[in-house]
């Protein structure tokens, strides 16, 4: 059997673990055993806050509409219950985006809703 010598396969790996730690401080971007738990640490927390950022989204997207509908003399909660029973189904992204780009559609809403 052939001697199987690991040296350029480890160093690519090596390597590559380091250009992905450029940022980090001390020796986390220059050490690979430290850089390497550096790297297991930032991707995990990467992979984390991307799912929270969706909660993040939706949480600021609250807030934008309760702050338009109290501007129009309604609270958020009463707001989202009045346009459901209205039948007007629209997502809180896009109602966010209306209550900021364009107040005189949201106030028509607010009133569209009130109606029923």
């Amino acid at each position: 059997m052939s001697r199987v010598k690991k040296g350029v396969t480890k160093h690519r790996r090596h390597k590559k673990v380091i250009s992905m730690t450029k940022g980090q401080r001390a020796t986390r971007h220059s050490l690979y055993k430290r850089a390497h738990e550096a790297m297991l640490h930032s991707l995990s927390y990467a992979y984390n806050h991307r799912r929270e950022r969706k909660g993040d989204m939706r949480r600021l997207w609250i807030s934008r509409i309760n702050a338009a509908s109290r501007a129009n003399g309604i609270t958020y909660n009463k707001l989202i219950d009045s346009l459901q029973k209205a039948n007007i189904v629209i997502n809180r992204k896009m109602l966010a985006e209306i209550a900021v780009r364009e107040p005189d559609t949201f106030a028509l809403l607010t009133n569209l809703s009130q109606k029923n």
